[in-house]
């Protein structure tokens, strides 16, 4: 049974939580769960942020600690700038080093260098600023700029047919628009690094839920630039070379072969070849591609037929495997790789 003293007890111990993460953990509808967080909401007792699938909750009031965050905050020339110099200056305020576990201090390091180089080799912008907090229970960072937006700036560099085909393509991985200096992972392990990880600009918000397995796509209003934010608990006992190990294991000599696609992210009725061919575009980089059903719960037989027999049949060497595929589509996607075998 959910009661506003249960919802408190799991928000603390979990230090923050999206909506859908309430609802599986308690076993009831989200309207049951926002019942109650409403009237917490109101007296000061969890914090809300983002809006629709992008809500996270915490707690925070007299038993947080969130109110004695040390944060470090600045402006930067970006021209000439170093990265390691920046994220030198946050752990130099911040103690990082002294007050994070060392996993996490690496994950932390790695994820805003990767970021940080990001806004100073691509944004084109001028300036950038940075902030950096941690308090009692996670640590973070947001890195705006004021340039050209980084799903533009894919979008017009690579010729795509617009910013929602930008979205999709960074998810891929190994994608760059200076190929001579970047291999295109820094988004890619970076997005999969923290509990909450995301991206946003100009009418869209690229969210990763790490904790709930999840990922997803917002409108939001026009924002100049890039605004990239970053979250981890304290507590996490994520390691980055687990994260490595997972998309650059050891039998493809540690090289990133291995890469993740939300189907659902592409369109919401998946019916016609062109449609799989756009999800299938630049796939042929990896060895191993995971083609992640969350969230899918139709699809069209056009669509299947391209992804399991036409692409598998011009990629023999390139292993396809399905995750989170709903039962009632099984029939559809097993009648193509029948078709395949014989």
């Amino acid at each position: 049974m959910v009661t506003k003293k249960s919802l408190l007890k799991y928000l603390k111990a979990r230090q923050l939580a999206s909506g859908r993460e309430l609802t599986e953990a308690f076993g009831v509808s989200r309207q049951a769960i926002n019942k109650h967080l409403k009237g917490l909401i109101e007296n000061g007792k969890v914090r809300k942020e983002g809006t629709t699938k992008g809500t996270i909750y915490s707690v925070y009031g007299s038993t947080d600690k969130k109110d004695t965050s040390q944060r470090f905050k600045r402006r930067y020339a970006l021209e000439g700038l170093e990265e390691y110099v920046v994220f030198n200056e946050c752990d130099s305020n911040l103690q990082l080093k002294k007050s994070l576990s060392q996993n996490v201090f690496n994950v932390v390091r790695y994820a805003f260098t990767e970021m940080m180089n990001n806004a100073i080799e691509h944004s084109e912008s001028k300036i950038g600023d940075i902030e950096f907090f941690v308090n009692a229970y996670n640590c973070g960072f947001k890195i705006k700029d004021y340039g050209i937006g980084i799903f533009y700036s894919v979008f017009k560099k690579l010729g795509l047919p617009d910013e929602s085909a930008a979205v999709r393509e960074l998810l891929k991985g190994k994608t760059t628009t200076m190929q001579e200096k970047h291999t295109g992972e820094g988004v890619f392990f970076t997005s999969k690094s923290g509990d909450l990880v995301a991206f946003q600009s100009h009418r869209a918000e690229l969210v990763f839920d790490n904790r709930a397995k999840d990922v997803f796509v917002m409108a939001r209003r026009l924002t100049k630039g890039t605004e990239m934010s970053f979250r981890i608990s304290r507590n996490s006992k994520r390691k980055l070379e687990d994260i490595f190990n997972l998309y650059a294991p050891a039998e493809y000599e540690h090289r990133f072969e291995k890469t993740r696609v939300f189907v659902k992210l592409y369109h919401k009725e998946l019916i016609s070849r062109s449609e799989a061919r756009r999800m299938l575009n630049g796939l042929d980089k990896f060895k191993e591609i995971i083609i992640d059903f969350l969230g899918v719960r139709s699809i069209g037989q056009g669509f299947a037929d391209e992804i399991f027999r036409v692409f598998r049949k011009a990629h023999p060497d390139i292993a396809v495997r399905i995750e989170n595929l709903n039962p009632s589509l099984q029939p559809i996607i097993g009648h193509v790789i029948d078709n395949t075998a014989a």
